[in-house]
């Protein structure tokens, strides 16, 4: 009996078998079809950004000041190329007729009083030793400059350390001499004071030497007469940098730049005052704007943009390419071939979870021709669109690298 009942269960467990394997077969000639007669295309989800830029030819346009009095003896840059100050704060002077001989004998006399002090051994105070340090720490540096305005700055921080250390060497010493060649040097120093002809700031903001003549053409005061036929008359290069002038300074707001530019896209020609995007001023630098005025021109229109930033690329030109950035949107990126867009103006992508497909509704954030930034609906969401509590709570959300049918028809 039992040789028998050996005999029906191996025979049992064969025909389980054939079935098992038939049905592989069926399956794997089944997806093979699938693959061959209707082909289905697939994406994997990963984050990404979209937006909508374009480059364009902007005009620099600041709230400054020119300072310039009718000297030709050129100016001695007392607050430094981009420094703050305040309204009425000293910015530069004029030489005087007679300033090159002074300082000449200024000079003169720190020779003979160093010559003294190494004579005298007693002068060995700290303050005076931390000085001379930073005096070579100057020098070292300024060897390694090639910027004129860099140079005078060091050269300046010098002078003012040696005026320091003389000052030092006067309270510390107990030489009738040096004392004598100390008193003859403050006179001098105290003639070019007097001599020169010193520049306040009208304003607050910060120090420029780059002077081009356009400050008042371009002028914050009145954008209504910026237009493209105006903005050509400048005859500005793109990307040149202003020089430095020899006789004039000024002060720029800090706190507020414009940009105007003539434009015809789709997006300019549907831009309203009030509008925020980002400029794109240089390689990595992007500064949060608004458009403040809008000139509409033939077909075209020339848009103030406002940015609450002034920086060194916007100070040192006044024509420059900017890109235009009008939106950008990060999040979950999918080709719009994977979007299925129903009756109900809502969209939905299909799933593919392990040969699984789930249709999940998404919300379209930003689109482009090619691409959409989609992402879940919240639960607040759904419920104003209709759901209820139980479909809420269902709701599958799509993830980063879920992977989604494509549609290759669209």
């Amino acid at each position: 009996m039992r040789d028998g009942s050996d005999k029906e269960l191996k025979k049992s467990q064969k025909i389980i078998a054939m079935i098992l394997i038939l049905l592989i077969l069926i399956y794997v000639f089944y997806a093979v079809y699938l693959l061959i007669v209707t082909p289905t295309d697939t994406y994997i989800i990963k984050k990404g950004t979209l937006s909508e830029e374009e480059t364009a030819i902007g005009y620099i346009i600041r709230n400054e000041v020119v300072v310039k009095e009718d000297y030709d003896n050129g100016i001695y840059a007392i607050a430094s190329e981009g420094k703050k100050v305040a309204n009425g704060e000293s910015i530069f002077r004029y030489y005087s007729d007679n300033e090159k001989d002074i300082t000449n004998k200024i000079s003169e006399l720190d020779y003979k009083i160093q010559e003294l002090v190494e004579q005298e051994k007693k002068i060995n105070s700290a303050d005076i030793k931390t000085i001379e340090n930073q005096i070579e720490e100057k020098i070292v540096e300024i060897n390694k400059l090639n910027n004129y305005k860099e140079i005078q700055e060091y050269k300046k921080n010098i002078e003012n350390l040696i005026s320091k250390k003389i000052k030092f060497i006067g309270e510390e010493t107990n030489s009738k001499e040096i004392k004598q060649l100390i008193k003859e040097r403050n006179s001098y120093e105290n003639q070019l004071k007097k001599g020169s002809e010193y520049q306040k700031a009208p304003i607050s903001g910060i120090v420029s030497y780059r002077v081009d003549g356009l400050e008042e053409k371009l002028s914050a005061n009145d954008f209504s007469i910026i237009t493209e036929d105006y903005l050509k008359e400048i005859g500005v290069k793109t990307g040149e940098i202003i020089g430095t002038s020899d006789d004039s300074g000024k002060v720029i707001d800090n706190f507020k730049c414009y940009v105007a530019i003539t434009m015809n896209s789709k997006s300019a020609m549907n831009a309203k005052v009030g509008d925020s995007l980002t400029l794109r001023t240089a390689d990595s630098e992007e500064n949060k704007a608004k458009i403040i005025q809008i000139n509409e021109e033939d077909e075209k229109r020339t848009l103030i943009f406002q940015i609450n930033k002034m920086t060194d690329n916007l100070v040192v030109h006044r024509k420059i390419a900017v890109d235009v950035i009008w939106w950008s949107a990060t999040g979950l990126k999918v080709p719009n071939q994977a979007l299925i867009k129903e009756d109900d103006d809502l969209y939905y992508v299909i799933r593919n979870r392990a040969g699984v497909q789930s249709k999940i509704l998404v919300k379209v954030k930003a689109n482009t021709d090619k691409s959409s930034i989609i992402t879940p609906y919240s639960s607040k969401e759904l419920q104003e669109l209709g759901y209820g509590e139980k479909e809420i709570r269902n709701y599958k959300k799509i993830n980063n690298y879920d992977e989604v049918i494509l549609n290759t028809e669209k």
